[in-house]
């Protein structure tokens, strides 16, 4: 998984419910052709990541489909989701 470009917004929560901040990632990723998720169309990440009192981590994260838009049913693999932390603690305050 290689990831080409991104989005980042800090979300804002008119409720004041949620401590801390929350950022949406959406990573636009190229992978092998082999790969089970791969389609000429691309495919991205949608992360949602938390810096708060707990620190700085990943709170949900899943792939879609990037032409549509559309939830794509699989789980992040563990290295995965880590290189997804990784990339989000990196660029979260641009």
């Amino acid at each position: 998984m290689e990831i080409n470009e991104y989005i980042v917004e800090q979300l804002v929560d008119p409720t004041g419910l949620i401590q801390g901040d929350r950022y949406e990632f959406r990573l636009y990723i190229t992978l092998d052709e082999d790969d089970d998720l791969y389609t000429e169309a691309g495919i991205g990440v949608r992360t949602i990541f938390a810096v708060d009192e707990q620190g700085e981590r990943v709170v949900v994260a899943h792939f879609f489909e990037r032409e549509t838009d559309a939830f794509i049913d699989f789980q992040l693999d563990e290295d995965e989701l880590l290189e997804v932390e990784k990339f989000c603690k990196q660029h979260y305050q641009e």
